[in-house]
């Protein structure tokens, strides 16, 4: 079998082993572990530091872009022709000449507003814009949000008058879109990601997908953000790639830049530092645990062998030598005196086991059952002689209380109050089982245990139900079978006795019915002779049949011809139904006509008086099928499974005793089966039982 191996950390070789390895991993985790954190710290300031350098170049190229829409803003403002062109009211001169301005700028739109606000030029994209969030400003540089469906647009927008203000001719407005595309320059000046929000909704984007990639971006700000350089630090995660970002307002206003930097590159980098540096570390721990373990086992082996031995003795394999070869003296000197101490303990234990199996063998081959309890009643030894009579496992019994296992049949007296003192006996019914009810003789007696001051119980149990059970059937079949024969005696003296003393007075029909009395009451005692005849011969094993090719309607007239007259004088009338063609059966026929008579009885006798005893055949198959149906209280169905039973359940003994011992049924089932056929009860529709069997047929229809 395989062996099962744990670690025993109080073992020699196992604390050097340990020891050793824990002084390399903590030394490896002293050097490695502060190297690795170092890495990763200075990692994480350079990531930090570009996103620290990023916005302060953010904020001077924003500053930039405000400066640079002034200054288109003033310069288209101030030429000459400008106002020209606006006195003249021609607007498609002036629409012409604002779009080649507007090609040699970086602006996206130019628009000429008046004094009141209302727009008179625009060139440029302007789609779904209202010019009035423009025509608003007043002779100045801001940012500019248009609010839009699906996100809103940021723009910077400059404003400037045109000409001189006392002219009121209007201003001139230079307006940049800040887009994905002005997101891009951005990201090319300051080398990090940019991504302009306004009221956290992406407006532009130099990541890959624009702003309506934003979305996809998953944003962990930073909890403690003291010790970072940045503005609302944050790790920021787009596709497969980390980044670091920081936000900055633009212009104080609503617009805010979300710079980051792609840390994959460096992260992998650092990963890779790591990685080298734990596998150094692990390598240095491998060779040192390998060190270690080799001057172990070098130091250990004899004890290491010497334990091995000593477990598989505890393990019980007593043959299991203690001798090993060791170069430690006091090992050598251990080992030798284990030896001798092994040998004579198998020496023991060898008589032990032998003692053992021949109590064992002897506890088994009692049929009585040994139990002992201790003085608070709970069960300590449960033989198995114990077990067959109670049905109690012995892992159930144990431990149990004996009052708990053995609940008696009495009214509700403890299974201790029973305990006979020693040297007497005693009897017990207990309490049903699976139907079953168990009778026990015991006896008892005291044992103390061999130094120990408890006193224990043993209790010899013997099953007597089946006694008991024959005892109190025997008395019930005796008294069934007296009344039995006392009725049809009675009578048949009583008719006897009227022939003899008034034969002369007595005319012819009066002679005919004491005649007809005299004739039921010995066929009665000829049916109970028969069964009980029948009953013993199937107790003794000699009860034969001998079928042969048989007339049923001879069968059914002999029997038939027995009981009319007692069915006569019950009043009741026998209906016969049997087949146009009466066919042959195999069958003893004397045994047959005595199924009949049996059943036929016990119709009349449980039917009414003024009632209808029917007797059938009918071919069934390869088969005939005979059926009797009475008018009676009929049989629980519960019941029916016992009912052709010689020992039937206390319900149908109880039936059984108010009409007669109950032996026909039997005899009828060992009859019908005798001949290879089948027996059984239904209920008859109005009432009643109607019993039935099969016999074979002679010819095969």
């Amino acid at each position: 079998m395989p062996r099962h191996c744990s670690i025993d950390f109080s073992s020699l070789v196992v604390q050097m082993v340990a020891g050793i390895v824990a002084l390399v991993v903590i030394v490896s985790l002293a050097i490695g572990w502060p190297t690795i954190l170092l890495v990763q710290d200075q990692v994480d300031k350079q990531a930090w530091a570009r996103v620290e350098q990023g916005n302060r170049i953010t904020h001077a190229l924003y500053d930039t872009w405000l400066r640079r829409a002034a200054d288109i803003a003033l310069m288209t403002s101030q030429r000459p022709t400008l106002p020209a062109l606006l006195s003249d009211s021609s607007e498609g001169r002036l629409t012409s000449y604002l779009q080649n301005l507007l090609q040699g700028t970086e602006t996206d739109i130019l628009l000429v507003c008046d004094q009141e606000h209302r727009l008179q030029v625009a060139v440029g994209e302007l789609a779904q814009i209202d010019p009035l969030e423009f025509c608003m400003l007043q002779d100045r540089t801001d940012l500019v949000i248009v609010t839009l469906d699906p996100r809103p647009q940021a723009w910077i927008a400059s404003a400037h008058q045109v000409g001189e203000a006392r002219l009121g001719v209007g201003q001139v407005i230079a307006a940049i879109q800040l887009d994905d595309d002005f997101a891009e320059q951005m990201s090319l000046q300051t080398g990090l990601d940019h991504t302009l929000l306004v009221n956290g909704q992406a407006v532009a984007s130099s990541l890959p997908g624009g702003a309506s990639a934003w979305e996809q971006v998953d944003r962990d700000p930073i909890a403690d953000s003291a010790s970072f350089p940045a503005d609302d630090p944050a790790y920021l995660s787009f596709g497969d790639r980390p980044y670091f970002s920081s936000r900055l307002h633009v212009a104080g206003s609503v617009l805010i830049d979300e710079a980051a930097v792609d840390v994959a590159d460096i992260a992998a980098s650092a990963k890779r530092l790591k990685w080298t540096l734990a596998s150094s570390m692990a390598v240095v721990a491998a060779a040192g645990s390998l060190v270690s373990i080799l001057m172990a086992r070098r130091i250990g082996q004899p004890l290491t062998q010497l334990v091995d031995a000593a477990e598989s003795i505890r393990a019980g394999h007593l043959d299991t030598s203690l001798s090993v070869s060791a170069k430690v003296r006091e090992v050598s000197l251990v080992s030798q005196a284990l030896e001798s101490a092994r040998t004579e303990l198998q020496r023991t234990m060898n008589e032990l086991e032998q003692s053992q199996a021949w109590t064992d063998e002897l506890l088994k081959a009692l049929s009585e059952g040994i139990v002992s309890i201790d003085e608070a009643g709970r069960i300590t030894f449960f033989s198995p002689g114990a077990e067959s009579i109670t049905g109690h496992p012995q892992r159930d019994a144990l431990g149990r209380l004996c009052d708990q296992l053995f609940p008696p049949a009495e009214d509700g007296t403890p299974f201790s109050q029973f305990i006979p003192l020693p040297g007497q006996r005693a009897k017990i019914h207990l309490a049903p089982k699976n139907g079953r009810q168990t009778t026990l003789a015991m006896t008892s007696a005291l044992l103390c245990t061999p130094g120990s001051e408890n006193i224990e119980t043993v209790i010899v149990l013997r099953d007597i139900s089946q006694g008991e059970l024959v005892h109190r059937l025997l008395g019930q079949f005796l008294a069934n079978i007296t009344h039995e024969f006392r009725t049809p005696l009675s009578a048949l003296v009583a008719s006897t006795e009227l022939l003899l003393d008034q034969y002369p007075d007595l005319s012819h029909s009066e002679l005919q019915e004491l005649l007809s009395s005299l004739h039921i009451g010995l066929a009665s005692l000829q049916t109970l002779i028969d069964n009980l005849l029948e009953s013993a011969s199937l107790e003794a094993g000699h009860f034969r049949v001998y079928p042969r090719a048989t007339d049923l309607g001879r069968i059914f007239s002999e029997a038939i011809r027995m009981m009319q007259p007692l069915i006569e004088k019950r009043r009741q009338w026998l209906a016969v139904e049997l087949p146009a063609n009466i066919p042959q059966v195999v069958a003893d026929s004397r045994r047959v006509s005595q199924v009949l008579v049996n059943l036929l009885s016990n119709a009349s006798a449980y039917s009414p008086d003024d009632t209808e005893v029917a007797l059938r055949a009918a071919i069934d198959g390869s088969s005939l099928r005979v059926t009797v149906s009475d008018r009676g209280p009929g049989i629980p169905k519960g019941d029916r499974t016992q009912l052709f039973d010689r020992f039937p359940t206390k319900s149908l003994r109880n039936l059984h005793a108010r009409h007669g011992a109950g032996l026909g049924l039997s005899v009828v089932k060992a009859i019908v089966e005798a001949h290879h056929g089948l027996v059984g009860i239904d209920d008859r529709d109005g009432g009643g039982s109607i019993f039935w069997f099969t016999l074979p047929l002679a010819v095969h229809p």
